[in-house]
C-alpha cells in the first residue's frame, strides 16, 4: 500500500492542482490549451526521445515479456474501441476510447512504482514496456485517427497526407529518431541529452496539471458516468487479468518479468491519452474523467494485485 500511495498521490496531487488552479481561476480557459500544446510538442518529445534512445537491442529480447504486455494492450483496446463504435462514435473518437481502456501510466507512474517494488532489477521490463507504448500504442493510435479524419478523398491522398501530418508530429518523429539512435548504437551527446532531460521533466506535472484544468472547465457529465466506469473496469481489471493469464499461463516469461507485465498492465490510464484526445477534440471530457477517476481506483487495484503477486 505504502508503494502505491509513495507513486499515486503525487499524480493524483498534481491533477488536483490543475482543478483547484481552474476553479479558482489562476488560469483561463485557453490556458489548457496552450499547456496542451507544450506538451505534444516540447516536452513529451523530449522524454520519448530521450528514453528510446537508451534502448540496447539485447533488451528488446524477451519475446515472452512483449507478447504477453502487448496482446493485453490490444484486447482492451479492440473491446474499448467496439464498444465506442456500438454507440455510433466515429473511428477517431472510439480510437480514443480504446486508447482509454489500454493506454498504462508507464512512465510517470510506472517506473516510479516499479523502482520502490523491484528496484534496479524491474528497470529493463519497463523500459521495454515504455518503448511499446510509445512507439507503437501511441503512435498506432495518431495514424487511426489522422486515417479517419482524412476521409473524403482518394485513398492515395489520404495516405499521402497522412505520412505528411506524421512526418510533421513531434510524437511520431521523437521515438523514431530515438530508436534509431538506441538500436544503431548511438547515443545523445551530454548536452542534448541533458536538455531532453530538463525538457522532458516537464511532460508528466504539465499534462497533469492540464487535466485538472479541464476537469475544472467541462465537468464530466453524469451521463458519461457509466461509460467512464466501463473504460475503468476495461482497464484496471480486464488488462491485468489478461495480462495475468498470459504471462503464467502461455508465455515462458521469468517470474521478477512477469510480475513488472502485471503491475504495468494494471496501471492507471496515462496521461498520452488526454493529450491526443484534447489536441484532436475527441472526447476531451471522457479521458479525463476517466484519468482522475483511474487514478484514485487504482489505490485499491493496484494494493490488491500486489498484494497478490507477493
Amino acid at each position: 500500500m505504502q508503494a502505491v500511495l509513495n507513486a499515486a498521490l503525487p499524480i493524483f496531487g498534481l491533477i488536483l492542482t490543475g482543478y483547484l488552479s481552474g476553479r479558482i481561476g489562476l488560469f483561463s480557459r485557453s490556458a489548457a490549451d496552450s499547456i496542451n500544446t507544450l506538451v505534444v510538442n516540447l516536452a513529451l518529445p523530449a522524454l520519448i526521445l530521450v528514453a528510446t534512445a537508451r534502448i540496447t537491442p539485447d533488451q528488446l529480447g524477451q519475446l515472452g515479456f512483449v507478447a504477453a504486455y502487448a496482446g493485453s494492450i490490444l484486447a482492451t483496446f479492440a473491446a474499448g474501441f467496439w464498444l465506442s463504435r456500438r454507440k455510433a462514435r466515429t473511428s477517431a473518437e472510439a480510437t480514443i476510447e480504446g486508447l482509454d481502456a489500454s493506454y498504462s501510466n508507464v512512465g510517470f507512474m510506472g517506473i516510479p512504482l516499479c523502482l520502490i517494488v523491484f528496484g534496479q532489477e524491474g528497470m529493463p521490463p519497463v523500459i521495454i514496456a515504455t518503448l511499446f507504448t510509445a512507439c507503437i500504442q501511441f503512435l498506432g493510435a495518431i495514424m487511426l485517427i489522422e486515417a479517419d479524419l482524412r476521409r473524403g478523398i482518394t485513398l492515395r491522398r489520404r495516405v499521402a497526407k497522412v505520412l505528411v501530418s506524421l512526418l510533421r508530429n513531434p510524437l511520431f518523429l521523437a521515438p523514431l529518431a530515438g530508436l534509431c539512435l538506441g538500436l544503431g548504437g548511438l547515443s545523445l551527446p551530454l548536452p542534448v541529452a541533458r536538455f531532453g532531460e530538463l525538457l522532458g521533466a516537464a511532460a508528466a506535472p504539465c499534462a497533469l496539471i492540464c487535466i485538472g484544468l479541464v476537469l475544472a472547465q467541462e465537468r464530466l457529465d453524469t451521463a458519461q458516468l457509466p461509460e467512464v466506469g466501463l473504460l475503468i473496469v476495461l482497464k484496471l481489471v480486464v488488462q491485468p487479468a489478461l495480462a495475468a493469464l498470459l504471462v503464467f499461463g502461455v508465455f515462458d516469461v521469468p517470474p521478477l518479468w512477469a510480475r513488472v507485465a502485471v503491475i504495468l498492465s494494471a496501471l492507471p490510464i496515462g496521461p498520452g491519452a488526454f493529450a491526443l484526445a484534447k489536441g484532436y477534440g475527441l472526447q476531451p471530457t471522457v479521458t479525463s474523467g476517466a484519468i482522475l477517476v483511474s487514478h484514485l481506483a487504482s489505490v485499491v487495484t493496484l494494493s490488491t494485485i500486489l498484494a497478490w503477486l507477493a
